[in-house]
């Protein structure tokens, strides 16, 4: 069944061809703007993997990901990475091999490929003009794509087959839990609620609520100085009138980003909770 699409504009794949191809491969290591890391940073080791870069054909272009799977004949349940607003640099692609070491076969396409390389910029003030750019329509056609590709690669079982997305992709994964009729269930680590709405953007996580095709675990934190309470209250007041099996979950004394453990936002004890509720949400829902 072709999946059906929310309300956003449509992204003809003839346009999105003719664009300026920026980043035709990952860059290494970590994003300039977010060095140097903590020391508590995670390093997941590839033993008993197959991880690194793949290519996947959409709309015309091979977009540049991370694949990580185990080493062995599959096929594995599927899951979406979707990365933060700093691409997908090196913390995206071990929470990639996190996955793998789990029995998954996870893949996080670099969805800001057309619009520029934000791994080489030094501050977010550089990096939120060519994000902004990136529309929602081409988002949705990538992570469509990227299901394709994993499917067809014989490795991924795309019917069990779940997203997750951090920051910026914490509002994507909503956004395709309400576009994708193929997707099991979501996790949306603190993406954005509400908004600013414009062509590119036109909608956001409370706008959609009542369209969700399959549950969404949110996690935030109390302390998010960008996600403000009162729209986690807006959020949950939509989906409890929506009446699906979609939820949130509030670490009350964490900020933004405490999953990024390369970051000084990290807290251990709320991220590692969040990692198992995932964990759990994933096996209800039928992504295992």
């Amino acid at each position: 069944m072709q999946d059906k699409k929310i309300s956003l504009p449509e992204t003809p794949a003839a346009s999105i061809g003719r664009r300026s191809f920026m980043v035709a491969s990952l860059a290494a290591g970590f994003a300039l703007s977010v060095r140097p890391v903590t020391a508590e940073t995670i390093a997941t080791d590839t033993t008993g993997l197959v991880a690194g870069e793949v290519k996947i054909p959409s709309a015309g272009l091979e977009v540049p990901a991370y694949r990580a799977m185990p080493d062995g004949a599959g096929p594995f349940p599927t899951v979406l990475v979707v990365q933060e607003i700093f691409g997908v640099h090196e913390h995206i692609r071990d929470v990639c091999r996190r996955f793998a070491k789990l029995g998954y076969f996870a893949v996080a396409p670099e969805l800001f490929a057309r619009q520029g390389d934000v791994s080489k910029l030094a501050s977010i003030d550089e990096i939120r003009p060519i994000v902004a750019k990136v529309p929602d329509a081409q988002v949705m056609a990538d992570l469509d794509a990227a299901v394709a590709w994993a499917g067809a690669s014989g490795k991924a079982d795309t019917s069990k087959l779940g997203i997750t997305g951090f920051c910026w992709g914490g509002r994507i994964v909503w956004l395709y839990a309400a576009h994708s009729d193929r997707l099991k269930a979501g996790v949306a680590w603190y993406g954005r609620l509400d908004g600013d709405r414009n062509d590119l953007q036109p909608s956001y996580p409370i706008d959609i609520a009542a369209s969700l095709k399959a549950p969404v675990l949110g996690l935030y934190g109390g302390q998010d100085q960008g996600i403000p309470v009162s729209d986690v209250e807006k959020m949950r007041a939509a989906l409890k009138s929506a009446q699906g099996e979609s939820m949130i979950e509030v670490y009350a004394d964490a900020p933004h980003a405490f999953f990024a453990d390369y970051r000084p936002s990290y807290r251990p004890e709320p991220a590692a909770e969040g990692w198992q509720k995932l964990q759990a949400w994933f096996k209800e829902h039928g992504v295992a």
